[in-house]
Parts: C-alpha cells; sequence; structure tokens
C-alpha cells in the first residue's frame, strides 16, 4: 500500500471524523455514489451522511461531540442560539449554535456567524476550523482553504484540519495533494481511521481501486473505526465488481434488505454511468465537527 511507510508500526488509524452517519440506509449511500457530500465529513463529509469524532477543544472551549440526535442538537439551537442573540461575541456560545446548525443542516446560517465570529477572533484557531468546514458544507472550497491554512500552522499542523483540507482538496479533484495531506495528518495519528477512509475514497476517486480498498480494509482493522468505514470499505468492493462480497460487508452494520438495496442502487448507478464515481459523487468525512 502507497502510505506504508508513513503507517509502518503503527497500532492504530481516525473515523476518517473526513464521515456516513449510521443511518446509513439506502438514501444515505446513495449519497456516496450521487451526491456533492463532504462529511465527508467534509467526511464526512460532510447531509444524512454526519461527522462524528471526539470533542475538540481549545483552553476551556468545547465543541459538543457530533455523535448525537436530532433532539440534541435542536435544543442545542435553542439554548445557545439563545445566548448568542443575547451576546453575539460569546465565543463558546457562537461556536456551539454554528456547531448545531451545520448538524441541522444550515449551514449557510453558521456561515454567516462564524463568519462573524472569525472577524472578532482572527486568531482563534478553532473559530477558524469550524469557519472552514462551514464554507466547505456551502461548496465554498477555495474560500475554506484559505481559512483552514489560518486554523494551524506548519510548526505546530492539527491532523483534523489537515484531514479537512485533504477532503476540500478532492472535491477540487486535487487529489494528490489531496492525498499528500492526509499521509500527514496520518504522520501524526498513525492509522487514525477516519483519515484512512478520506484516503481510501480519495484513491478511489483517482480511479486507483485497489490501494483504495487495501487503505479502507486497514481502516476498517482499527480497534476505533465506525460503521461508516466499514460502508466505504463496501462501496469500494462494489465499484471492483464483487457486489456480493459488498452486500455481505455492508450487512455488518445494516439490516439485509438495506444492504441489498445498496448495493443494488450501486450497480445501478454504474450500469448507467460505466465509471467509479467523480468528486461530487462521493462522501468524505470532516475532520472536525460535524
Amino acid at each position: 500500500m502507497r502510505h506504508g511507510r508513513v503507517c509502518a508500526g503503527c497500532s492504530d488509524l481516525a473515523a476518517i471524523p473526513a464521515a456516513i452517519e449510521m443511518r446509513s440506509t439506502r438514501s444515505c449511500f446513495a449519497r456516496l455514489v450521487a451526491s456533492a457530500a463532504i462529511v465527508t465529513a467534509i467526511a464526512a463529509a460532510t447531509a444524512g451522511c454526519q461527522t462524528t469524532q471526539s470533542a475538540e477543544t481549545t483552553g476551556s472551549l468545547t465543541l459538543a461531540p457530533t455523535d448525537r440526535t436530532d433532539a440534541d442538537w435542536q435544543h442545542d439551537i435553542q439554548v445557545y442560539g439563545q445566548k448568542y442573540r443575547a451576546d453575539p461575541s460569546n465565543v463558546e456560545a457562537a461556536l456551539r449554535y454554528a456547531q448545531a446548525l451545520r448538524a441541522t443542516r444550515q449551514s449557510a446560517q453558521a456561515v454567516a456567524i462564524l463568519e462573524e465570529l472569525s472577524m472578532q477572533n482572527p486568531h482563534n484557531k478553532l473559530v477558524l476550523g469550524e469557519y472552514g468546514r462551514a464554507l466547505a458544507d456551502t461548496g465554498q472550497y477555495e474560500q475554506a482553504l484559505t481559512v483552514f491554512d489560518r486554523a494551524h500552522t506548519p510548526e505546530q499542523p492539527d491532523w483534523r484540519i489537515l484531514s479537512a483540507q485533504g477532503a476540500v482538496l478532492d472535491q477540487l479533484g486535487r487529489h494528490q495533494d489531496a492525498q499528500r495531506h492526509y499521509l500527514t495528518a496520518l504522520k501524526i495519528v498513525p492509522n487514525e481511521p477516519s483519515v484512512l477512509s478520506n484516503l481510501g475514497l480519495s484513491y478511489a476517486l483517482s480511479k486507483d481501486l485497489k490501494d483504495a480498498e487495501a487503505t479502507l480494509r486497514l481502516a476498517v482493522a482499527q480497534k476505533s473505526a465506525d460503521p461508516r468505514v466499514r460502508q466505504n470499505l463496501a462501496l469500494v468492493v462494489g465499484l471492483e465488481g464483487r457486489f456480493g462480497e459488498a452486500e455481505q460487508i455492508a450487512r455488518a452494520d445494516l439490516s439485509p434488505d438495506q444492504a441489498a438495496a445498496n448495493v443494488a442502487y450501486l450497480r445501478q448507478m454504474l450500469a448507467h454511468k460505466g465509471r467509479v464515481p467523480s468528486t461530487d459523487q462521493a462522501a468524505h468525512y470532516q475532520a472536525g465537527s460535524s
């Protein structure tokens, strides 16, 4: 595998935290091959396929973990929205409000909040990272890259930002540049499943399905890998034409009917297109919050 030199001797891999929330039914799987999803993250990603990751902290500021229910996010919108309206300069309230907005598909409003917050806090890297992710959510990829460059430094690189940058670069069709970012992130967090998953999808977008499968199998083998990574492996195995095996992999997390529907959908997509999905048809995990 191409990235073996980076991960040699490493013990484990990031939930690509570059994205597929396992509401992973046919509609979520369909987004992998038929819609622009960065989850994504702009992973994940980056829509129905959401990013998951542990909370990020900067000083006393803490973002919410993203493996939460819609009711949890709606609660945050009410609580932190009220706090934000009472004091728009409250950094934690603005961040939590924007995070909840992004998680409920209201990214344009999150961009507006985070743009203002970033102007008030131009050196706050957590703010900049969230702003960059929100920009990516809304398809403002070039601007997202500019903001991400300010969210960390070469002297103190952030692997989550590196993975998010890679997901944006993949959306722009710059797959080799994206892969360099993922490999750099893996030097910081060897065998992080989320980053490996993004890297595997990037190889698939480059039509290198052999390395894509090998990378995703390594990601799935990690104890911290979540079901989204396994569904990405099922996608790539299906792209290689091994539909029975793809369905078997998908069944680890989905019902037999859901797994069969996903693979049937993929088979239909390939029959119509006759090629590997384009950048706009693959989902990535976003490193960082939802």
